[in-house]
């Protein structure tokens, strides 16, 4: 239902914030071990991944709020609703791979909250797993207790913590220009790196973000089942609102890969803790303390969203409702057990990554799909070239989960 039109639709500006939630995701620990490693292991070679993952995720996260704001329901409730029924096994084991999505995200920014504890402050990373987890579950309900936009300034506020602190590092390690725009050219530099093309995919594109966003616009956008503006005012918004967030986001991952490429190059088999002793000992100390800050509030950060779209999962998902508590609960577990168990911190988070990566086509395919219906979209369907540009992400997402597999399989 439409706002009355004699009320005049709210500023564009006014309606902005939703995108900026989904996009905290997109600067996640995840993003930080990828891009380092690409950065450190094949220096400026696999910076057009990071473009063409950008690109993929203004499309794929403008679609995710379209449909929010047009059918009024979220991505995973609309698909939970068209599997019901006959297709009960198929439902929920849809809605079980999609909560695991979420959850593998929540254990990486955990780790992640972690590492950077124990970087600025020695922190023991099972230790600092557990302080991540329990400060997240307060924060959360804190936030959103406090409505829609205190929630979304706050995380906004965080994302451009985040880009200060990794944006400032190319000012210690300017980047060569050259070397930068060769690294624009399509290419992979040898099979090994194929998992982190998947890994940077993985950690760009984020399979809960997707979820998410969908959800956000229908929160943000519908009260009391009346939409706040029409249709076209609010797409317009949310047109700026995803290139903005998104263009912040794809700039601060592209900085970190800078980052590592020109300060790290040759770290083969790196982790997150050389990167931040080979910085300490060239950059300084000051350098090293802001990869530490930025991997903690990356990690808070993400963390608060992950959990809040495992919630929103689960909600709309399962029948039984799953809160907060042991979503949080649930991930913290496995996370303090691979931090005791001594499992390298940077290989958890890149093989997280390559796991998401796999989950990304489960989420866009069926968005896509949905996005295309006249019963669920009405005239606001997508058309055309943004159908076909929508559908070709879904094969290119597809299509580098097979290759991927091709190369563990074949020698």
């Amino acid at each position: 239902m439409l706002s009355p039109g004699h009320v005049r639709p709210p500023r564009i500006m006014a309606l902005l914030g939703p995108a900026f939630v989904a996009a905290v995701a997109y600067v996640d620990p995840g993003n930080v071990a990828a891009n380092l490693s690409a950065g450190s292991n094949y220096g400026y070679a696999l910076v057009w991944v990071l473009v063409a993952a950008s690109i993929i995720a203004v499309i794929v996260q403008y679609l995710s709020a379209r449909l929010g704001i047009v059918a009024g329901r979220s991505l995973a409730s609309l698909v939970t609703e068209r599997l019901k029924d006959r297709h009960r096994v198929w439902r929920l084991a849809y809605a079980a791979q999609a909560y695991v999505m979420a959850i593998a995200t929540d254990l990486a920014e955990v780790i992640g909250g972690a590492l950077g504890l124990y970087l600025l402050f020695r922190t023991p990373l099972w230790l600092g797993g557990l302080i991540v987890g329990v400060v997240t579950l307060l924060l959360l309900p804190f936030m959103r207790s406090r409505g829609e936009v205190f929630f979304e300034r706050g995380v906004a506020a965080l994302i451009v913590l985040i880009a200060a602190v990794f944006l400032a590092g190319l000012v210690w390690a300017p980047p060569d220009l050259f070397e930068t725009l060769a690294g624009l050219v399509p290419r992979v530099p040898d099979t090994a790196a194929w998992m982190l093309v998947a890994a940077m995919l993985g950690a760009t594109v984020m399979p809960h973000a997707i979820y998410l966003h969908s959800g956000l616009a229908v929160d943000r956008y519908h009260k009391d089942g009346v939409r706040v503006a029409p249709i076209p005012h609010l797409l317009r918004s949310q047109r700026a609102d995803v290139l903005a967030a998104l263009a912040l986001a794809g700039t601060v991952n592209i900085a970190m890969l800078l980052y590592a490429a020109k300060a790290l190059n040759g770290l083969h088999g790196d982790t997150i803790e050389d990167a931040h002793r080979i910085l300490s000992a060239t950059l300084g100390p000051v350098a090293a303390a802001f990869l530490g800050i930025g991997l903690l509030a990356s990690g808070i950060g993400s963390a608060i969203v992950g959990t809040h779209a495992g919630s929103g999962i689960a909600s709309d998902a399962f029948p039984a409702k799953v809160s907060p508590t042991v979503t949080r609960a649930v991930t913290i577990a496995p996370a303090v057990v691979l931090l005791l168990a001594g499992i390298p911190a940077t290989a958890v988070l890149v093989a997280s990554q390559v796991v998401l990566s796999f989950g990304i086509g489960f989420a866009v395919a069926p968005l896509v799909w949905l996005s295309s219906r006249e019963d669920v979209m009405g005239e606001w369907r997508i058309k055309g070239v943004l159908r076909v540009v929508a559908w070709a992400v879904v094969i290119v997402v597809v299509l580098l989960n097979l290759v991927l597999v091709a190369t563990w399989l074949l020698p």
